[in-house]
Protein backbone atom coordinates (compact mmCIF):
# COMPACT_ATOMS: atom_id res chain seq x y z
CA UNK A 1 0.00 0.00 0.00
CA UNK A 2 1.37 3.21 -1.25
CA UNK A 3 1.27 6.02 1.31
CA UNK A 4 0.44 9.73 0.04
CA UNK A 5 1.65 12.46 1.07
CA UNK A 6 0.69 15.87 0.95
CA UNK A 7 3.00 18.40 -0.55
CA UNK A 8 4.59 20.64 2.20
CA UNK A 9 3.84 24.19 1.50
CA UNK A 10 5.90 26.33 0.39
CA UNK A 11 7.46 29.18 2.27
CA UNK A 12 4.91 31.88 0.43
CA UNK A 13 2.45 29.87 1.53
CA UNK A 14 3.59 29.65 5.35
CA UNK A 15 3.96 32.71 5.29
CA UNK A 16 0.52 33.63 3.58
CA UNK A 17 -0.99 31.09 6.69
CA UNK A 18 1.09 32.59 9.43
CA UNK A 19 -0.40 36.38 8.58
CA UNK A 20 -3.82 34.84 8.69
CA UNK A 21 -3.58 33.56 11.50
CA UNK A 22 -2.16 36.73 13.44
CA UNK A 23 -4.85 38.50 11.26
CA UNK A 24 -7.52 35.97 13.49
CA UNK A 25 -5.61 36.67 16.29
CA UNK A 26 -5.85 40.41 16.01
CA UNK A 27 -9.31 40.60 15.77
CA UNK A 28 -9.95 38.30 18.56
CA UNK A 29 -8.12 40.57 20.75
CA UNK A 30 -9.85 43.30 19.18
CA UNK A 31 -13.31 41.75 19.69
CA UNK A 32 -12.64 41.04 23.34
CA UNK A 33 -10.84 44.03 24.44
CA UNK A 34 -13.72 46.69 23.26
CA UNK A 35 -16.87 45.16 25.69
CA UNK A 36 -13.89 45.11 28.47
CA UNK A 37 -12.70 48.50 27.81
CA UNK A 38 -16.25 49.82 27.62
CA UNK A 39 -16.87 48.11 31.09
CA UNK A 40 -14.04 49.85 32.37
CA UNK A 41 -14.79 53.31 31.43
CA UNK A 42 -18.77 52.76 32.31
CA UNK A 43 -16.84 51.90 35.98
CA UNK A 44 -15.15 54.62 35.96
CA UNK A 45 -17.12 57.06 35.02
CA UNK A 46 -18.72 59.88 37.79
CA UNK A 47 -22.56 58.63 38.38
CA UNK A 48 -25.03 61.48 37.59
CA UNK A 49 -27.32 62.58 40.10
CA UNK A 50 -31.01 61.80 39.45
CA UNK A 51 -32.78 64.79 37.64
CA UNK A 52 -34.69 66.69 40.08
CA UNK A 53 -37.91 65.95 41.03
CA UNK A 54 -39.33 69.33 41.44
CA UNK A 55 -38.74 72.00 44.08
CA UNK A 56 -38.74 70.82 47.56
CA UNK A 57 -41.18 71.78 50.57
CA UNK A 58 -39.06 74.47 52.96
CA UNK A 59 -40.90 74.79 56.20
CA UNK A 60 -40.53 78.63 57.19
CA UNK A 61 -43.22 78.06 59.50
CA UNK A 62 -46.68 77.20 61.11
CA UNK A 63 -50.17 77.63 60.09
CA UNK A 64 -53.32 76.21 62.59
CA UNK A 65 -56.73 76.32 60.97
CA UNK A 66 -59.35 77.47 63.83
CA UNK A 67 -62.97 76.83 63.91
CA UNK A 68 -65.08 80.09 63.49
CA UNK A 69 -67.00 79.85 66.07
CA UNK A 70 -65.57 78.14 68.96
CA UNK A 71 -62.04 79.08 68.09
CA UNK A 72 -60.78 75.54 68.57
CA UNK A 73 -57.94 73.83 66.52
CA UNK A 74 -59.00 72.07 63.36
CA UNK A 75 -55.38 71.19 61.95
CA UNK A 76 -51.95 72.60 62.25
CA UNK A 77 -49.97 72.61 58.70
CA UNK A 78 -45.99 73.54 58.11
CA UNK A 79 -45.89 76.26 55.64
CA UNK A 80 -43.90 78.12 53.53
CA UNK A 81 -44.08 81.91 53.18
CA UNK A 82 -44.48 83.59 49.77
CA UNK A 83 -44.59 87.41 49.94
CA UNK A 84 -42.93 88.49 46.86
CA UNK A 85 -44.01 89.21 43.74
CA UNK A 86 -41.53 86.39 42.54
CA UNK A 87 -42.67 84.02 45.04
CA UNK A 88 -46.15 84.64 44.60
CA UNK A 89 -46.00 84.07 41.16
CA UNK A 90 -43.95 80.82 41.54
CA UNK A 91 -46.30 79.45 44.29
CA UNK A 92 -46.56 75.83 43.52
CA UNK A 93 -45.17 75.46 40.02
CA UNK A 94 -43.41 72.28 39.14
CA UNK A 95 -44.02 70.92 42.86
CA UNK A 96 -45.01 67.24 42.24
CA UNK A 97 -46.35 66.27 45.60
CA UNK A 98 -47.18 67.86 48.97
CA UNK A 99 -48.47 66.22 52.00
CA UNK A 100 -51.50 66.92 54.34
CA UNK A 101 -49.31 68.38 56.63
CA UNK A 102 -47.43 70.97 54.27
CA UNK A 103 -49.23 74.06 52.67
CA UNK A 104 -48.10 77.87 51.13
CA UNK A 105 -49.04 80.97 52.85
CA UNK A 106 -49.32 84.34 50.27
CA UNK A 107 -49.05 87.05 52.16
CA UNK A 108 -50.46 90.38 49.22
CA UNK A 109 -49.54 93.87 49.74
CA UNK A 110 -53.14 94.79 50.32
CA UNK A 111 -56.63 93.63 50.59
CA UNK A 112 -58.40 93.32 47.60
CA UNK A 113 -59.81 90.55 44.94
CA UNK A 114 -57.50 87.65 44.38
CA UNK A 115 -57.01 85.46 41.44
CA UNK A 116 -55.07 82.09 40.86
CA UNK A 117 -54.33 79.62 38.28
CA UNK A 118 -52.87 76.35 37.92
CA UNK A 119 -50.03 76.51 35.21
CA UNK A 120 -47.28 74.59 35.39
CA UNK A 121 -48.75 73.37 38.41
CA UNK A 122 -48.50 69.72 38.98
CA UNK A 123 -51.06 68.59 41.14
CA UNK A 124 -54.28 69.84 42.50
CA UNK A 125 -55.00 72.22 45.24
CA UNK A 126 -57.33 73.44 47.61
CA UNK A 127 -57.02 77.75 47.71
CA UNK A 128 -58.28 79.12 50.88
CA UNK A 129 -59.05 83.10 50.27
CA UNK A 130 -58.25 84.59 54.21
CA UNK A 131 -59.17 88.34 54.86
CA UNK A 132 -57.24 90.84 56.45
CA UNK A 133 -59.30 89.75 59.69
CA UNK A 134 -57.72 85.75 59.29
CA UNK A 135 -61.29 84.86 58.28
CA UNK A 136 -61.71 82.25 55.05
CA UNK A 137 -64.27 83.92 53.04
CA UNK A 138 -64.22 81.50 50.40
CA UNK A 139 -62.49 78.06 49.69
CA UNK A 140 -62.31 76.65 45.70
CA UNK A 141 -61.20 72.58 46.55
CA UNK A 142 -59.75 70.18 44.48
CA UNK A 143 -58.56 72.91 41.34
CA UNK A 144 -57.39 70.71 38.83
CA UNK A 145 -53.59 70.64 37.86
CA UNK A 146 -52.02 72.99 34.86
CA UNK A 147 -55.40 74.73 34.42
CA UNK A 148 -55.84 78.51 33.60
CA UNK A 149 -59.13 79.09 34.44
CA UNK A 150 -59.14 82.36 37.22
CA UNK A 151 -59.75 80.71 40.66
CA UNK A 152 -60.80 83.89 42.53
CA UNK A 153 -61.71 84.76 46.24
CA UNK A 154 -65.10 86.31 46.86
CA UNK A 155 -64.40 89.40 48.43
CA UNK A 156 -61.06 91.07 49.47
CA UNK A 157 -58.17 88.83 50.57
CA UNK A 158 -55.00 89.98 51.93
CA UNK A 159 -53.63 86.20 52.82
CA UNK A 160 -54.40 83.12 50.59
CA UNK A 161 -53.38 79.28 51.80
CA UNK A 162 -52.64 76.86 49.18
CA UNK A 163 -52.89 72.71 50.18
CA UNK A 164 -53.42 69.34 48.42
CA UNK A 165 -56.72 69.20 46.95
CA UNK A 166 -59.08 67.77 49.18
CA UNK A 167 -57.35 69.03 52.51
CA UNK A 168 -60.26 71.22 53.10
CA UNK A 169 -63.20 68.21 53.22
CA UNK A 170 -60.62 65.62 54.88
CA UNK A 171 -60.90 68.33 57.76
CA UNK A 172 -63.98 69.90 57.37
CA UNK A 173 -62.23 73.66 56.96
CA UNK A 174 -65.05 75.83 55.69
CA UNK A 175 -65.65 79.87 54.80
CA UNK A 176 -65.96 81.05 58.29
CA UNK A 177 -63.34 79.18 60.04
CA UNK A 178 -60.12 81.30 61.08
CA UNK A 179 -56.45 80.91 60.32
CA UNK A 180 -53.48 81.84 63.04
CA UNK A 181 -49.88 81.62 61.49
CA UNK A 182 -46.42 82.24 62.85
CA UNK A 183 -43.01 82.46 60.64
CA UNK A 184 -39.87 80.95 62.29
CA UNK A 185 -37.37 83.31 63.26
CA UNK A 186 -40.11 86.58 63.28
Amino acid sequence: MAQRHTPLPNRAQRRQAEQQRRRRLAWLLVALAVPILAGLLFIAMPKTPEAPKGPTFTREGELRFLDGNSGAEIKTIDIEVKQDDYGRREGMMWRRSMEDTQGMLFIMDKPERQSFWMLNTLISLDIIFVDEAFHIINIREKVPPETLDAQSSTGDALYVVEVVGGFCRKFGIKPGDRIQYEVDGR
